[in-house]
């Protein structure tokens, strides 16, 4: 840094120091020359010991300034060393008996410990290099003006180049631009040069030198949805062939019986009754399976929520007056609103409540309703007393049902009704008593 013209008649540290040991001997040797050469001496001895007051002053004058400069010069090396990131230089004579020991102790203490975190910043990076060399998504970062920065070896198998010749381009060269502009809820079937398929996106920023930095996360979701799609016409296939087969077994059996029946010569006298009684069965089985069907396409077409400010206590007031069964009590709670399908909600709590009284008839218990505010949700409970969960594993199953006559699609129904509408339902045994708990969060 240059001086200015007032800096340079500034006294350095070292010149203070000089000056003000000067000051602190000049009385004294002043004095002794004063007496030395005004008294009755010799010239050999005012000579003498002149020479030797001021061959001692400017001695210790000397060794003054080398005790105190020397110091300060070693803490500046270790300064710089520690400021160019060498930790390894330590200053000797640090020790706790005086100022200057501590002052030197201190430094290398700092030295250790940034040598320390140092180590570990490698080996976290190290770890982290690793990490995104063997995951098998693609990673990227982008700079503000959305050049690349760094991806791992999963984005170069998929640009299908090689680092160095990928860092550096804009994302729009690339084809990532419409993966930093789009929405992370939906996913994108894109084309790369390493593969094509639908694509999970996830975004993120972060600050690198002060700077906004994007970072994008590329996931192949061909593999996984292609897995859940298989797995779900599995267990569609499963149940329809289920329900097919329980409706068409009997349906061929006494299709089969009417035609023997029918092939005798001459026929039985009661013929006629037989007849009738099998058609009464074919249709009742047709019945069951038409009831089944349109059960399963009303799981399957449920439309979108038409939201809307809804007062809960009101919905909860129309659905308990709808049952008849038995009374159900409304424990209540604080006024709400939530924005949501009215007729939707109010399916799903006729769906709870019935299934809540159907248990509680079966041990003559009470069934209650209410709800709570839970941080940002509302939470709506449904309890019974009846014998609670046997099985809960295929509780959300569609079709699975333990009533007589069921349809089983009433909790599969109601949890679809939930989930539309950003929500969760739940449904376990109760802890303090018997019974089961059906809990419905909402937000608010």
């Amino acid at each position: 840094m240059k001086r200015g013209p007032k800096d340079r008649h500034r006294f350095s540290h070292e010149g203070k120091l000089t000056w003000l040991v000067i000051g602190a001997a000049a009385p004294a040797a002043i004095t002794a020359l004063s007496i030395l050469w005004f008294g009755d001496y010799s010239a050999k001895v005012q000579w003498t010991l002149s020479l030797i007051i001021i061959g001692f002053a400017a001695g210790f004058l000397g060794s003054a300034r080398e005790h105190i400069v020397h110091p300060l010069q070693t803490m500046t090396n270790l300064l710089a060393a520690l400021r160019e990131g060498d930790y390894s230089i330590r200053a000797r004579g640090a020790r706790m008996d005086d100022s200057l020991g501590e002052a030197l102790l201190e430094i290398n203490s700092l030295g250790e410990t940034l040598r320390v975190q140092r180590l570990g910043a490698f080996e976290a990076t190290a770890l982290l290099r690793t990490i995104m060399a063997e995951i098998d998504v693609a990673v990227f970062t982008f700079d503000p003006e959305r050049r690349l920065r760094l991806v791992n070896r999963a984005g170069e198998n998929l640009l299908g180049q090689t680092i160095d010749k990928l860092l550096g381009r804009k994302a729009s060269e690339l084809g990532l631009a419409e993966c930093l502009d789009s929405h992370e809820d939906a996913p994108l079937t894109l084309t790369f040069p390493g593969g094509s398929g639908r694509w999970g996106i996830r975004r993120s920023t972060f600050r690198e030198h002060g700077l906004p930095h994007d970072l994008l996360v590329l996931t192949d979701l061909s593999r996984t949805l292609r897995e859940e799609e298989r797995r779900a016409w599995q267990r569609l296939v499963r149940v329809l062939g289920h329900e097919m087969n329980n409706s068409l077994a009997p349906i061929k059996s006494l299709a089969g019986s009417l035609e023997s029946l029918l092939r005798r010569d001459p026929p039985p006298a009661d013929w006629k009754d037989d007849a009738q009684s099998g058609l009464k069965s074919i249709a009742a089985r047709a019945d069951s399976l038409s009831r089944f069907m349109q059960a399963y396409t009303r799981l399957a077409k449920l439309p979108p929520p038409q939201k809307e400010d809804v007062d809960l206590a009101e919905v909860v007031q129309r659905v308990v007056s709808l049952e008849r069964r038995m009374p159900v009590k409304i424990v209540g709670g604080p006024k709400t609103h939530v924005h949501a399908d009215a007729a939707q909600l109010e399916q799903l709590f006729i769906n709870l409540a019935h299934n809540a009284v159907d248990a509680a008839i079966e041990t003559h218990g009470a069934v209650e309703i209410g709800w709570r505010e839970a941080g940002d949700c509302v939470e709506v409970f449904v309890q019974d007393e009846g014998p609670g969960i046997m099985n809960p594993t295929n509780l959300f199953v569609p079709f699975f049902t333990t009533k007589p006559g069921g349809s089983g699609i009433g909790l599969a129904l109601s949890r679809q009704i939930a989930e539309a509408h950003g929500g969760s339902l739940s449904l376990t045994n109760r802890r303090n008593r018997t019974g089961a708990e059906a809990l419905l969060r909402l937000p608010r």
